[in-house]
């Protein structure tokens, strides 16, 4: 009986150590997009102000946070077409059969490695 109360707790620290693990390469690594989209983003608009300073080309700046929020409300439409984050909740159920452990520990992961990201 004993024996089947060690595999337990292995298994238990396997899906602990093996859940913050990885949600520590997956926080870094979102760390590190979110950097590098930032970058490439406040480039392009710098470039963008650079040129309108030229006079090479005319920039309507009042349009932007028009363009920003139908942006938005395209990636909010997008995502209530996926079936994850959909009403149905046969997807969450199924996520739930990770049990707690794993979840929990993922999500500590995420958090340690985004704040060292």
């Amino acid at each position: 009986m004993q024996i089947i109360a060690m595999e337990n707790l292995y298994s238990l620290i396997l899906t602990i150590g093996g859940g913050f693990f990885a949600g520590t390469l997956i926080g870094y690594a979102l760390k590190k997009v979110v950097k590098l989209v930032a970058v490439v983003v406040g480039l392009f608009l710098a470039g963008l102000a650079y040129l309108q300073y030229q006079q090479i080309v005319a920039i309507s700046w009042n349009k932007i946070p028009r363009l920003l929020q139908n942006a938005a409300n395209a990636l909010a439409n997008a995502t209530t077409q996926i079936p994850v984050f959909s009403s149905d909740h046969t997807a969450s159920l199924a996520m739930t059969m990770f049990g707690i452990p794993l979840t929990g520990s993922m999500a500590m992961g995420f958090a340690v490695g985004f704040m060292k990201g």
